[in-house]
C-alpha cells in the first residue's frame, strides 16, 4: 500500500466557471479614445494638418530635387555668374535653407492657430477637463 496522499477523483462542481462561459459574451464599451478617433472633430483636425503637411511636403521634395537635377545637369546655367564670385548654384543652395526655414515657421503658425485649439479640444474632452481658456499658464 502507498501512503502519498492522492488527490481528489472529483474536484466537485464548477458551477461558477460553466456559469461564466454559458454567459453571452458582450462587447467591452469602446474605450473614448476610440470613440473620438472616429468622430468628425479628429476627422476635421486630421484633415486640417494632412491639407497643409502633404502639399507642402510635396512641393519641398520637387523644389530639392530640382535643385539636385539643375546641379547634375545643368552646369553650366548653375554656374552662372550673379553677382561678383556668387553663382546660381550659390544662390539656389541657400534657397533651399531659407524656404527649410519659411515651412518651419509657417507651420508652428498653421499649427498654433489651427491645428492646438482642436487637439486640446480633443484632449480635455478625453481627459474629462474644462477647455483651457487662453492666458491660462
Amino acid at each position: 500500500m502507498s501512503t502519498a496522499a492522492q488527490p481528489p477523483a472529483d474536484p466537485g462542481p464548477r458551477k461558477d466557471r460553466e456559469a461564466q462561459h454559458d454567459a453571452p459574451h458582450e462587447a467591452p464599451e469602446a474605450p473614448p479614445f476610440t470613440e473620438v478617433q472616429s468622430g468628425a472633430e479628429f476627422t476635421e483636425l486630421r484633415r486640417s494638418y494632412r491639407s497643409f503637411a502633404f502639399p507642402l511636403t510635396v512641393a519641398f521634395v520637387l523644389w530639392y530635387l530640382l535643385y539636385v537635377l539643375l546641379s547634375n545637369y545643368a552646369g553650366g546655367f548653375m554656374g552662372t555668374k550673379v553677382l561678383g564670385n556668387i553663382n546660381v548654384a550659390f544662390v539656389l543652395g541657400l534657397a533651399q535653407f531659407v524656404t527649410t526655414f519659411l515651412i518651419a515657421w509657417w507651420y508652428s503658425r498653421h499649427a498654433a492657430a489651427k491645428l492646438d485649439p482642436k487637439a486640446e479640444a480633443i484632449k480635455n474632452r478625453l481627459e474629462g477637463g474644462t477647455p483651457r481658456v487662453e492666458g491660462d499658464a
